[in-house]
């Protein structure tokens, strides 16, 4: 942990490791618990929520606000990969990439979401 960057690399490329001892615990512990993450994205922050595996988009809009799952009317999604490769928003819809959800949309990890709702 207290290790820079460069030293931290170094240390795990002779270790024959791939990533840290912590983010591997994260990972390990949010499977056995059956979570997953979903991202929201404004103009100034990026938000990630945690789910069960299985929940579906009216559901995962609670866990943001009560009032958007009440009036939940669909998802727009994109996976988090996704956008990576086209580097925007703009690029992921030009390639169709950018897909609109309903309330049987079953979200997926990694999912970046905007949620449309009217209450």
């Amino acid at each position: 942990m207290d290790m820079d960057a460069e030293d931290a690399q170094m240390f795990m490329e002779e270790l024959g490791l791939t990533e840290r001892g912590l983010d591997r615990l994260i990972k390990t512990s949010y499977e056995l618990l059956g979570y997953i993450s979903f991202l929201t994205a404004g103009p100034d922050d990026v938000h990630a929520w945690t789910i069960t595996k299985g929940t579906k988009a009216p559901k995962a809009a609670g866990k943001i606000h009560s009032d958007i799952e009440r009036g939940f009317i669909r998802a727009e999604v994109v996976a988090f990969e996704d956008l990576k490769a086209c580097g925007t928003m703009a690029n992921a819809k030009a390639k169709g990439l950018f897909r609109l959800e309903g309330k049987e949309y079953v979200m997926k990890d990694g999912d970046i979401v905007n949620f449309l709702f009217n209450v």
